[in-house]
């Protein structure tokens, strides 16, 4: 088995070529990510509004300058 190192890496770390991560490693992190990222989008974009979960404008102000930077109008 040939071991080599990689022009620009540590001289005493070997790069062995071939080693993908396994689909099955990645794919809970993967969800996670995903649902994190919806989670992130509906506060930012919609609570408040029509599909509130939370009573008050404490959400809104709370994310009320993120929703200009991404965009979303809120007023």
């Amino acid at each position: 088995m040939a071991v080599s190192a990689a022009v620009f890496d540590d001289a005493f770390i070997p790069v062995e070529g071939g080693n993908a991560i396994p689909l099955e490693d990645i794919a809970p992190w993967a969800v996670l990510g995903a649902l994190l990222a919806v989670i992130f989008l509906y506060f930012v974009s919609t609570e408040q509004g029509a599909f509130s979960l939370f009573q008050g404008m404490y959400v809104h102000e709370f994310v009320h300058d993120g929703r200009h930077l991404l965009g979303f109008p809120c007023h």
